[in-house]
């Protein structure tokens, strides 16, 4: 079973991207993926260690029992993950590296979700990435949601992909031009990988996107 909505912005992604190492910021049309923007998150740039929410879903924040914007993504692993985590954000953001993820996350032993998510580079400012777009679903069955939220985060797995075979250089690859192909789904046999994680699939539900967000 394949998670519904990171499989759903990563094929809008690459059609969207067209060849370059990223597609930029304000070519994302949030009506092409309204059905998954309630899992839907975007992050910022601020340096090595700091990649605040600029946007996050509905779903996301219900899940999590918080608004998620402002929040820093780093925050909330248990700390064998951060390092990790940091030096593969940094992958995509310098060489234009997709980032898929397994994660479990539980405020008690008998409260714990697993999630599934992608990550995702956009040009922002010159030819720089330095927005990241992701989804995130739930691959465990949904918990009746009293007033326990999931504080800590677990990498089960992480797989680095690269979509064109290889990592490239973001000036080299961010203004090149090519026709619009069919996306693949994400493969997995082009990535540096651990566990190999899964996407799999699950309903999307309201927007959470505010027009002219950055």
């Amino acid at each position: 079973m394949k998670q519904k909505s990171p499989n759903t912005l990563y094929a809008y992604w690459n059609e969207l991207r067209a060849g370059r190492i990223a597609p930029r910021r304000l070519e994302i049309e949030p009506s092409r993926i309204a059905g998954v923007l309630c899992e839907t998150f975007m992050l910022e740039r601020v340096n090595a260690l700091d990649y605040p929410y600029r946007l996050a879903g509905t779903r996301l924040c219900e899940l999590f029992g918080s608004e998620l914007r402002s929040s820093n993504f780093l925050t909330g692993w248990q700390e064998s993950d951060d390092a990790l985590l940091a030096r593969q954000l940094a992958l995509v953001c310098e060489r234009g590296a997709v980032l898929a993820l397994e994660i479990e996350a539980k405020a008690s032993p008998r409260y714990v979700l697993q999630f599934e998510a992608v990550l995702l580079p956009l040009l922002h400012t010159g030819n720089g990435i330095g927005r990241i777009i992701g989804a995130m679903g739930l691959a465990s069955p949904m918990p009746l949601l009293g007033a326990e939220r999931p504080l800590l985060r677990r990498l089960m797995t992480h797989e680095v992909i690269w979509p064109d075979g290889g990592p490239r250089a973001v000036l080299e690859r961010s203004a090149v031009s090519a026709p619009v192909q069919a996306a693949p789904r994400l493969p997995a046999s082009q990535s540096q990988k651990r566990g190999g994680p899964r996407l799999r699939v699950l309903d999307g539900g309201r927007s959470f996107w505010k027009p002219g967000s950055r």
